[in-house]
C-alpha cells in the first residue's frame, strides 16, 4: 500500500489534497484510512499544526474539514484564518454538536460551504468532499486567470506607457521649437503674435505632425480604457474583424508627412479575431512601427519606393496541420541580421537603444499571440525586408475562436 508522501509524490500540481484536523489522533488516523482510498489525505492535530502545514503546503489542499472543539483556538478560527490566507480552500466543519449559533458562527466568520454531524456519515462525507474538491478546483482556476489578467494589465499598461510616450515627446519637441520661434508682435499690433519660420510651411508641418501624433497616443489611451471598463462590466462585445483592425490603424497611425503613401493592404482573406482590441490594435500598431523606422533607416541608399503590405491570409505553419487565419506585415526595408533575428521575440532586443528603444515590442507582441493561442513568427533576409507573420487560433468551422480574455 503507498504511503501519504507517496501518494503526494504521485499526485498532480495544484490542489488536490484533503486536509483532515482534528484533535483525536485515532479520529484523524480512522479518516485517513476510510477516505484515503478516493482522496489524498492530510492530517493536523491543532489549528497551530494544520496553519503550519498549509505554510509549508498550502498549494495542495484543496479541502479543509475541520472539528469544531478543539483545545487553544477551535475550528471556527482556523477556517476563519484559512479563508484570508487561501482563499482557494474549499472549507467544512465537523461537529458534534447541533449548535445553532455556532453554525451561524461558522458561515458568518469561516465562510464554511458544509457543516458535517459526528458520527460521520460516509456516503454523504464523501459526496461533501467531491463536491467541496470539485469547487477548490474551480476556485483555484478562478485565482489564476485572475492572477494572470493581473499580469497582463500591468505589462500592458507599461508598453501602453513607453507606446505613448514617443508621440507626446515629439509633440513637446513641437512645441518647445515654436515657443523659441515666437516673436512678439511690433507695437500697435495688439493681440497678435509671430511664429518665425526657417522655410515655408515648417510652422505649419510641425501643428500637423504634434496633432497626429497627440490623436495617436489618444487613440491608445481611450482603446485600453474601453477596454478596461468592457471587462469590468463583463461586457462582450460584438465580434472584431481582421479587416476592421486594419482600417483603424490606417486612420489613427500618426505616419510621417508622406508615410502613408508607403502602407497597402490585402483585406479579401477577412476573419474574425480573438481577444480584445486593444491589445491587437497595440500589435498591429507596433509591426507598423517597427517597419516604418526600417524603412526611414534606409533614407536615399533604399532601391525603388519604400513598401509596407498589411495582408490578411491563411497560412500552415507546419505540413499537415490546418490552415490558420493569419495577419502579414512585410516590409521592403533592410532586413535583419541573423544573430539578432534568433532572438527577436525570445528576450527583449533592440538597435536603436540610443533613440529610446527597449526591444519590448515584439516580445509583448508574442506575448499577446501566445496568451491567445496564436504564434508569431518573424521572416527576414539582410538586403530583402522582414515579414512578421502572427497566427491565429483555428476552430472546427475553421475561424479563429473567439477568446474573451488574452
Amino acid at each position: 500500500m503507498n504511503t501519504e508522501a507517496d501518494a503526494v509524490r504521485q499526485a498532480p500540481k495544484g490542489p488536490h489534497a484533503i486536509l483532515m484536523v482534528d484533535d483525536e489522533v485515532h479520529a484523524c488516523k480512522w479518516f485517513a484510512r476510510l477516505y484515503g482510498n478516493e482522496f489524498i489525505v492530510l492530517t493536523a492535530h491543532s489549528v497551530d499544526q494544520a496553519l503550519a502545514l498549509l505554510e509549508q503546503r498550502g498549494n495542495e489542499v484543496a479541502v479543509l474539514l475541520t472539528d469544531y472543539a478543539m483545545p487553544a483556538r477551535d475550528g471556527v478560527a482556523l477556517l476563519s484564518a484559512v479563508r484570508r490566507g487561501y482563499p482557494h480552500v474549499a472549507r467544512l466543519l465537523v461537529s458534534a454538536y447541533a449548535d445553532k449559533d455556532m453554525a451561524l458562527l461558522a458561515v458568518n466568520q469561516g465562510q464554511v460551504e458544509a457543516i458535517l454531524e459526528k458520527p460521520l456519515d460516509e456516503a454523504l462525507t464523501r459526496q461533501t468532499l467531491r463536491e467541496a474538491l470539485a469547487t477548490s478546483l474551480l476556485r483555484d482556476r478562478q485565482n489564476a486567470l485572475l492572477d494572470r489578467r493581473e499580469a497582463a494589465l500591468r505589462e500592458t499598461l507599461g508598453f501602453l506607457a513607453h507606446e505613448v510616450t514617443s508621440p507626446l515627446a515629439t509633440v513637446r519637441g513641437y512645441l518647445s521649437a515654436m515657443r523659441d520661434r515666437h516673436r512678439d508682435a511690433p507695437d500697435g499690433e495688439g493681440g497678435v503674435a509671430y511664429i518665425a519660420q526657417q522655410k515655408p510651411g515648417d510652422v505649419l508641418f510641425m501643428i500637423e505632425a504634434a496633432q497626429r501624433r497627440a490623436e495617436y497616443a489618444q487613440s491608445l489611451v481611450s482603446t485600453f480604457v474601453q477596454s478596461a471598463r468592457d471587462a469590468r462590466l463583463g461586457d462582450v462585445s460584438a465580434s472584431l474583424r481582421a479587416s476592421e483592425l486594419v482600417a483603424a490603424v490606417q486612420q489613427e497611425y500618426p505616419f510621417e508627412a508622406g508615410e502613408e503613401a508607403w502602407l497597402s493592404t490585402e483585406l479579401d482573406a477577412d476573419f474574425t479575431l480573438p481577444g480584445r482590441r486593444d491589445l491587437l490594435y497595440l500589435v498591429l500598431c507596433t509591426l507598423v512601427k517597427n517597419a516604418l523606422i526600417a524603412l526611414r533607416s534606409q533614407g536615399t541608399r533604399m532601391l525603388g519606393l519604400p513598401e509596407v503590405k498589411i495582408a490578411l491570409a491563411r497560412a500552415i505553419a507546419v505540413p499537415g496541420l490546418p490552415e490558420q487565419a493569419a495577419i502579414s506585415v512585410r516590409d521592403n526595408g533592410p532586413g535583419i541580421a541573423p544573430d539578432v533575428l534568433r532572438r527577436l521575440t525570445v528576450e527583449p532586443v533592440t538597435t536603436r537603444a540610443d533613440s529610446g528603444g527597449n526591444g519590448m515590442g515584439l516580445l509583448f507582441c508574442a506575448r499577446v499571440m501566445n496568451a491567445l493561442g496564436g504564434t508569431i513568427e518573424v521572416r527576414s533576409e539582410v538586403g530583402h525586408g522582414a515579414e512578421v507573420m502572427l497566427r491565429f487560433p483555428v476552430a472546427d468551422n475553421h475561424e479563429p475562436r473567439v477568446l474573451q480574455e488574452p
